[in-house]
């Protein structure tokens, strides 16, 4: 099995497309990051304006941590479709380039062939992850050193600069797990489909579509809108207040792992039964 995981991997990592995700996030991170450097004190004071007549605010506040905030919250929309070029590709690639009836001529189940197809989709999505978050931090720190974080959305929350490190390390988590879910949408995509297009335009349009319907159609779909594994995709960030919703996460955690779960046996099952024509 191991060997397998190995075979996957070198194949993913060796194709040129692999690494658009990587070169994606280094150039959206590098262009925050200048653009924080040039215009962020009058961006962070529009902000804030409202605060400074009653609260004094000093210290650093644009920092390698709000680098990593901020370009957490304007990428969680976009690594899915960087994540669904590869996990897409995984089984509708194999079916596109006519390699799969070979493949399945080996003494290899069908079931250890899409565990070791799956396993390394996901670690390309921890990788993608991981390097996402380890950038923004040590190229936020390089550039702005650290400092306190000021978390704004309905409330305004300043987490001090030593009470803020765990809480990228537990986001951290939740975004693999969440990403975890993804991953399964588009493999599971790429196993109904004979071409690599499909998954990945297809991964996209139910995130997005999802995600709009939510938002537009609030009143007429509110009753399932807590059960949609779209509205927790961006939920790392409850990781950032100053009193952990436990109750929501709890909940984001679960409805992350019955999708995943979900995703992943039925294109287990699908995949096992399958005529496999090319």
């Amino acid at each position: 099995m191991i060997k397998l995981i190995k075979i996957e991997l070198y194949k993913i990592f060796r194709k040129p497309r692999t690494y658009i995700g990587f070169g994606a996030i280094a150039f959206i991170v590098i262009v925050v990051n200048l653009g924080f450097l040039f215009e962020g004190e009058q961006l962070l004071g529009f902000l804030i304006d409202s605060l400074k007549d009653k609260f004094l605010l000093s210290g650093n506040l644009i920092n390698a941590y709000t680098m990593a905030f901020v370009i957490l919250n304007s990428l969680w929309i976009h690594l899915p479709i960087l994540i669904s070029i590869t996990a897409g590709d995984m089984i509708s690639g194999e079916s596109n380039s006519g390699t799969f009836r070979l493949l399945l001529t080996r003494p290899i189940s069908r079931s250890k062939l899409l565990a070791a197809k799956f396993i390394s989709s996901w670690v390309y999505t921890v990788s993608l992850l991981l390097f996402m978050i380890a950038f923004s931090l040590v190229l936020g720190y390089l550039i702005f050193g650290v400092g306190d974080l000021i978390v704004i959305k309905s409330t305004i929350s300043i987490l001090s600069a030593d009470d803020t490190l765990w809480r990228f390390g537990y986001a951290t988590l939740y975004g693999i797990l969440s990403m975890t879910t993804v991953t399964s949408l588009s493999f599971l995509l790429s196993s109904l489909s004979e071409n690599s297009i499909g998954p990945i335009v297809g991964t996209f349009a139910i995130i997005v579509g999802l995600t709009i319907v939510s938002t537009l159609g609030y009143a007429l779909i509110a009753p399932i809108i807590p059960y949609l594994f779209t509205t927790y995709l961006p939920s790392w960030d409850l990781f950032f207040t100053m009193e952990l919703d436990i109750a929501k996460l709890t909940h984001a955690i679960y409805v992350n792992l019955s999708y995943s779960l979900a995703f992943i046996t039925f294109t287990f099952y699908y995949f096992k039964n399958k005529d496999i024509l090319s």
